[in-house]
């Protein structure tokens, strides 16, 4: 393997200056460091990573905690993110949680002694203390897609009370009084956000908010599908459904399908976070739509402005999210209709 002075003695030029040109940290005249550059490239010259990372103590590597790889929504976002650390020389260390404390707790201990130069985290919602403790003790974070409230620390999120406001007004404005929403986890930002602009929208247009049509389905297809079944267990069901996330949104649309209730006939569907195969289902899928890739690109720009020295405590980058509407919502059934 080739070594720095092998590399010096190729460019013609002094160890001290091939480490100027590797480690950034003089000025060199262009037409040297083109020199040992070229010399870098025929020799085929990687500096050690490690060492590099002692001498300038930055490790050019970023960890990102999110809590569903398996959700297309965070595999978008991870690519985001991917992409504008690489434009910058970074690296990204990815750790899934699958919404598990213990695995987030797991993941937030290794990254604090892995020397990475900051993390992205979508917070499970139940590890707030040791969250705070890292950021004390000089861990930059940025919350991604979820936030902890009273934690200083830079957010970048989706519009998400707009989104289910919008989601909702459109369910009313098709003649629906009696909508249930399927919401994910308790505790977590989106799940409290998305509920506030679906409850809005109930006060907006004067229809009472009545508690018995709010249920959970954990952010995952199988928890949607025993909400939807609670739901259709009422008394009085809902005509329209609005689904707190993709996942959730399948599993409504199965657990209807297993019901023999026609959708859009005898229910309307409206869920949050577009994703590729809305349009492929039958009915296509009314949804809001989010910016992943603009998230997890964004995030990682907030990141390395903190890395750089800008103080940006808690401020928060709000994506936007637009509703498109496909062939799942429609007016009601009149046998559905409530008041």
């Amino acid at each position: 393997m080739a070594t720095i002075r092998d590399v010096a003695k190729r460019a013609g030029v002094s160890v001290a200056t091939v480490s100027y040109v590797v480690n950034g940290t003089r000025n060199v005249a262009p037409k040297t460091e083109e020199r040992v550059r070229r010399a870098m490239a025929e020799l085929d010259y990687h500096p050690n990573a490690a060492a590099q990372s002692l001498r300038t103590r930055s490790t050019h590597v970023v960890g990102l905690v999110i809590s569903d790889i398996s959700n297309p929504f965070f595999a978008t976002l991870v690519r985001g993110a991917e992409d504008c650390a690489r434009q910058n020389g970074y690296s990204i260390l990815i750790c899934n949680t699958s919404e598990k404390m213990e695995d987030e707790l797991v993941y937030l201990q290794l990254l604090s002694r892995r020397r990475i130069d900051g993390m992205l985290l979508a917070s499970t919602g139940k590890n707030d203390e040791m969250i705070r403790r890292l950021i004390e003790r000089g861990m930059h974070i940025v919350f991604i897609d979820r936030k902890i409230d009273g934690v200083a620390a830079p957010a970048v999120l989706s519009e998400n009370e707009e989104g289910a406001y919008q989601a909702t007004s459109h369910l009313i404005s098709l003649g629906h009084t009696r909508i249930g929403i399927v919401v994910g986890l308790p505790g977590v930002s989106t799940t409290t956000e998305r509920l506030r602009g679906y409850e809005h929208a109930l006060s907006d247009s004067g229809i009472p908010l009545d508690k018995a049509l709010i249920t959970y389905g954990g952010s995952q297809i199988k928890g949607a599908e025993a909400a939807c079944k609670e739901l259709f267990d009422l008394s009085d069901p809902p005509s329209a459904i609005f689904a707190g996330n993709n996942l959730m949104t399948i599993g409504i649309m199965k657990q209807l399908r297993e019901l023999g209730i026609s959708c859009p006939k005898d229910i309307s569907v409206v869920g949050f976070d577009d994703f590729e195969w809305a349009s492929c289902f039958e009915p296509t899928l009314t949804m809001v739509a989010q910016d992943p890739y603009r998230i997890g690109f964004t995030a990682i720009e907030q990141l390395f402005k903190v890395l750089s020295g800008k103080r940006l405590r808690a401020i928060e980058t709000r994506i936007p999210t637009h509703l498109i509407v496909r062939g799942s919502s429609s007016s009601p059934n009149r046998k559905h209709t409530g008041g």
